[in-house]
């Protein structure tokens, strides 16, 4: 084994790089697919069968297929005939952004549709039996107790999009892995590099872990006093 390329300052800014664009990807993917989330997850509580069934097929059509497929999906159905037809290019960043912003919104409408139904039913009763409507009952009673459940399950989602930012590889966008091939192939050291690059997806995942842990610790005790 032999790490004396940790010891050269450009692979070391490489493989920093690759890190933070990594956090930047999966940051931009939670916070984006949890506001898209908001849609599917109207649908599939909605009463009106349609809205279910749209919401429901969008759910388990975006989770029931690999994300890789999705990227390359998107790809073929907008860069490849807008080229064609317009000339225009539609970078790779943002079309694996979109793809990733997508998988992402279905697994946060599952974690807000989870978190809603865990709150009981006898605290929307309260609120409507108080005079307020379904709307405000909605967003003064039962969304504060339900973001309280959701919150550990995005955080478990952020640690899982800082993985799968991993298949921007293939879209040539310097994320993590990206970086430990540019380091890998001028170094020659595959086995190393891959080892150091575990290493550092492992310390972005744990830590993420941690301070989720931390939060939720938090909100148990301010729900505690």
């Amino acid at each position: 084994m032999d790490f004396s390329f940790l010891l050269d300052l450009f692979y070391v800014k490489t493989l920093l790089q690759g890190v933070l664009i990594t956090i930047v990807l999966a940051l931009i993917a939670v916070l984006m697919g949890t506001l898209i989330a908001v849609i599917p997850t109207y649908f599939r509580l909605s009463k009106h069968k349609i809205l279910n069934f749209i919401g429901g097929s969008y759910v388990e059509i975006i989770r029931g297929t690999p994300l890789l497929v999705q990227v390359m999906l998107i790809y073929a159905i907008v860069k490849l005939p807008v080229m064609t037809v317009l000339g225009m290019d539609f970078g790779a960043f943002l079309l694996g952004m979109v793809a990733l912003i997508i998988n992402s919104s279905a697994y946060a409408s599952e974690t807000f549709r989870a978190g809603i139904l865990s709150i009981e039913k006898g605290q929307k009763e309260a609120g409507l039996s108080l005079g307020m409507t379904e709307k405000s009952t909605m967003l003064h009673i039962i969304m504060p107790q339900a973001i309280k459940n959701i919150m550990p399950s995005l955080g478990n989602e952020f640690v899982t999009l800082i993985k799968e930012t991993s298949i921007f590889m293939y879209l040539g966008i310097s994320e993590l892995m990206y970086s430990a091939q540019i380091v890998k192939t001028s170094t020659y050291r595959t086995k190393e590099v891959y080892i150091v690059t575990a290493l550092l997806y492992f310390v972005l995942t744990f830590t993420t872990s941690k301070l989720m842990s931390k939060l939720e610790k938090r909100m148990r005790k301010q729900d505690e006093k």
